[in-house]
């Protein structure tokens, strides 16, 4: 196995995170019957400082003490997706922006559908925070993890947000 792994047990359910030394390769969300074959944990050696590192960032963010990550993150996907994620990254704790407002953002005025689509291919939901975009109307859309985690995540940044 070329990287570690940890679930972490949060309040919208088990967090699977995947990581080297260099960064978060990955965040699922998991189920109890997804993990019951599975040990909670796989850490080499070399990844261990990162590993506390991760851990506190996510207990802070949800004790709603951290407002932007700074875990650094091991991204692979296109030119495209990358530029869709760091937009993403751009939108303010506790506030939202919609697909075709991301499109405007990045110079594709008609590219809501596709900034979807790179949405969707977010490999690192909550520290690249797509639970933040919505619909051109404001309505909740699509979440890999369900929209209830959506729903609860913008509902805790709310609550903790200073203006």
């Amino acid at each position: 196995m070329d990287y570690s792994y940890f679930n972490y047990p949060s309040p919208i359910g088990i967090l699977k995170v995947r990581f080297t030394a260099v960064g978060i390769l990955g965040i699922s969300f998991s189920t109890a019957e997804q993990n019951k074959n599975c040990k909670d944990e796989y850490l080499r050696e070399e990844d261990l400082s990162l590993y506390k590192y991760i851990f506190d960032e996510l207990n802070a963010y949800f004790m709603g003490k951290l407002r932007v990550f700074q875990v650094p993150l091991i991204l692979e996907g296109t030119d495209f997706q990358k530029r869709v994620w760091k937009e993403i990254m751009k939108i303010p704790y506790g506030e939202v922006a919609s697909y075709g407002e991301i499109a405007r953002a990045i110079g594709v005025p008609k590219g809501a559908r596709a900034v979807g689509n790179a949405n969707n291919k977010n490999k690192v939901p909550i520290i690249i925070p797509c639970h933040r975009v919505v619909g051109s109307n404001g309505s909740l859309t699509g979440y890999a993890g369900g929209l209830e985690r959506k729903k609860w995540l913008i509902a805790h940044e709310n609550k903790y947000r200073k203006d």
